[in-house]
Order: structure tokens, then sequence, then C-alpha cells
């Protein structure tokens, strides 16, 4: 499985889309938080707020991208059937390409940390700002990036088309992460409000960003990775029913 993670790992920093996902993620939330009107040197506070708020939705385009191809391109090309002839099994597969795709999401996060160091510097006093809500905020955006690469490989895995898998991807992400809100919102609902919240990620995501790490939310991320997981294990399984 090292072998399939390194692979993986290399086609996508090598990859044109891997290098434009990364640069567009970089490029968008630094315009953002620095260029763009109400930026953090127009607003004054030394809070990396405003990252943390647009990252789920560059997340949202960016990591689709990358995972469309992880299957969908091994079908168009005839080569999933070589790769499921090698001595691993289907859950090793999708672990592998799993993987890959959290270590470019990781690639992407790390360069923001200098925004965490210029924020510190910047500061009266200097270093005075929300460590907890910070680094908090950072895990909770792996967290959400995480969720969307396990949502991007099963919808990968549905389709030889990379725009199809894209779109089911984006859609499947969205309807996670604010579609449970949206419903929620009904005032029909009335008690289910927030039992329907919870099942979305927005709800999670918000309550892992205040720099308190409940186990509660940690094994909701973890439980809508696994389901995916195991989903996309299930279909590439079914090619031999």
């Amino acid at each position: 499985m090292r072998a399939l993670i390194i692979k993986e790992v290399r086609g996508f920093i090598g990859s044109l889309i891997g290098q434009i996902v990364i640069v567009i993620f970089l490029l968008v939330t630094g315009l953002l938080l620095w260029v763009f009107p109400d930026n953090l040197l127009d607003l004054g506070y030394a809070d990396l707020a405003p990252l943390f708020m647009v990252a789920p939705w560059v997340f949202l385009f960016l990591v689709p991208a990358v995972t469309m191809r992880s299957f969908s391109e091994e079908k168009r090309t005839g080569t999933i059937e070589l790769l499921l002839t090698r001595p691993l099994s289907e859950w090793h597969i999708v672990l592998g390409k799993y993987i890959a795709a959290v270590t470019l999401i990781l690639l992407a996060l790390l360069p923001t940390l200098i925004y965490v160091w210029s924020i510190a510097d910047l500061a009266v006093p200097q270093g005075n700002i929300d460590t907890g809500g910070t680094w908090g905020s950072y895990l909770g955006l792996f967290f959400l990036g995480a969720c969307f690469a396990a949502v991007g490989l099963f919808a990968s895995a549905l389709t030889e088309s990379q725009i199809v898998a894209f779109l089911i991807a984006v859609f499947l992400s969205f309807l996670l992460y604010l579609g449970f809100d949206q419903i929620a919102s009904f005032d029909l609902l009335g008690a289910l409000e927030g039992p329907i919240k919870n099942i979305g990620i927005q709800a999670h995501y918000a309550s892992i960003s205040r720099g308190v790490v409940d186990l509660r939310d940690v094994l909701y991320f973890a439980g809508v990775i696994a389901l995916f997981l195991m989903a996309t294990r299930l279909v590439l399984q079914s090619r031999k029913w």
C-alpha cells in the first residue's frame, strides 16, 4: 500500500490540477485576508476567523477537483482492472488513494501557518492571539477537508467521467456542509432542528473551531469519513457481482 500512496502523492503533486489547487487555495485565502476590502489590516483585529470562514467554501470546490480523477480516470483508461489484480485488497486501494488526497490537503494548509506568525507578530501586544481557537480551527478545517476527500473518492468511484464525479462530490459536500442546516431552518421541524443540524458538518466544524476539542465532534468526522470510504469500497466490490 505504501507504493500506491507514494505513487498517488507524486501523481497529485506532479499533476497540473494538484499544483493549481494549492496555488488557488493560497491565492484566494491570501487575497481575502490581506488585500481585498475588510481585510485583517483594515479591521485591526489579530484574528484569523476570516480564513476559517472562507476556507471551507474554497475546499468545497478544490477537494472534489483533486479527487475526481482518483477512480474515474482508472475506469476510463481501463487501468482499474490492473489495479484490482495487484496483491492489494479493495480496502487497501481506497485507503491508499484517500491518504494521498489528505496529504495534498495538508500540503495546502501548511503554508498558511505563516498567517498565524504574521498575525501574532502584528498583534498588540505581540503574540496576543487566541491560540486555542486558532489551532482548533485548523484541526476543524483539516477534518472538513478529510471529509470532503472521502466524499470525493466515493463520487469518483461511481462514474468514468471526471466532470460528473466532480459535480456529484460538490453536491454531496455542499449537502453535508450546509444542506442540513438549511433543512433544519424550516419552522415546521420544531424540536427536530437541533438533531438535523448535528447531521451536517457545519455544526461540528463551528464547535471544534472554538478551541475545545469535543470527542463527539471527532467521532462525527471519523464516522463520516469511514462511511464514505466503506461506500467507496462497496462500489469497487460491486464490479465483481
